[in-house]
């Protein structure tokens, strides 16, 4: 048998299949794992199933052992992964697309609404117990039907987040490295731009691109400046995509009408300025949060690692 270490908690029907092969040790504790119970767990490990909490890099690696395989992200995106370091021992590292998909968009979807028609305010001023009464100028949003949603990031969640929009009767515009299906293109009406006119024509622009050294900071004070005073951004991908510190005077100054957000730059800490802010809906990281899809992201990331521990491709390896 070959020893799984599993770096969180994760779904129950996941590990009985990895235990039906396998000696898996998993982190069943309510925190997430220590960075040094963490070290002493993967020694000697064959397979890591790992969460985006955990940072998988030379260090942790190198504790693992040369007999480690591979690494498998219960995750689409891998920014906690070190993929080259992975290589460079000949580990195989996996993440889990496609599963968290319709999850992802719903979530971008919800934060729309939110931000447009001024939900979080609304429940705010419920909750606190303020004497409120129905006006024709009392708390007004802005309608979506008729308006445009640019997509900085045209895979599968940002294709998802708009057909969402499309049956909404939004304009689509999308800015990606690559076009996508022409197809796929006619079906939602959707229009490549370059970034900087994509941000000055939409009316909410929505974050759907993977992280990394070339998206760092890719929305920061330039780009709000670029931005119309009545838009509104929503970022559902990585939080360092967004500069939140040039979001926060971007939110105050009136740059942009609002934002919603399921990611943060320093997660799970906020900038404290976007928690005085009413303009600006805030989640904690809920993308992929329903029973149905956290399972079929678990049990992707086992398929992975019994794939590759079977001497066979995994079904999701990072290109």
């Amino acid at each position: 048998m070959s020893r799984v270490v599993v770096t969180g908690r994760v779904p129950e029907t996941a590990l009985e299949k990895l235990r039906a092969e396998h000696d898996v040790d998993a982190w069943s504790g309510p925190e997430s794992i220590g960075r040094e119970e963490l070290l002493r767990r993967v020694a000697g490990a064959d397979a890591v199933l790992s969460l985006l909490t955990e940072r998988i890099d030379a260090e942790l690696l190198d504790a693992a052992g040369p007999q480690l395989k591979v690494v498998a992200n219960v995750a689409v995106g891998y920014d906690n992964i070190d993929v080259p370091a992975c290589t460079a021992r000949g580990i195989v590292a996996t993440n889990t697309p496609g599963v968290l998909t319709e999850a992802t968009a719903d979530i971008a979807f919800g934060l729309i609404l939110s931000a447009t028609r001024r939900l979080g305010e609304g429940e705010r001023l419920i909750r606190s117990g303020q004497a409120w009464k129905w006006g024709m100028f009392f708390l007004l949003g802005s309608s979506l039907q008729g308006k445009t949603l640019g997509i900085v990031g045209m895979g599968g969640i940002g294709q998802a987040t708009a057909r969402r929009a499309k049956a909404f009767g939004m304009e689509i515009v999308y800015q990606s490295r690559s076009e996508i299906d022409p197809r796929v293109a006619a079906e939602l009406g959707a229009r490549r731009l370059e970034l900087d006119e994509l941000l000055a024509t939409s009316d909410i622009v929505s974050l759907h691109c993977p992280y990394g050294p070339a998206t760092h900071h890719l929305i920061g004070a330039g780009q709000f400046a670029a931005m119309k005073d009545s838009a509104y951004l929503i970022n559902t991908a990585r939080g360092p995509i967004v500069d939140e510190a040039a979001l926060v005077a971007a939110l105050r100054d009136g740059q942009i009408a609002g934002a919603g957000l399921d990611v943060f730059e320093k997660e799970p800490s906020v900038h404290p300025g976007l928690l005085e802010l009413d303009n600006v809906v805030l989640v904690p990281h809920l993308g992929s949060a329903t029973v149905e899809t956290r399972t079929a992201m678990a049990m992707l990331a086992a398929d992975n690692a019994l794939a590759v521990l079977s001497g066979e491709r995994p079904p999701a390896p990072i290109a």
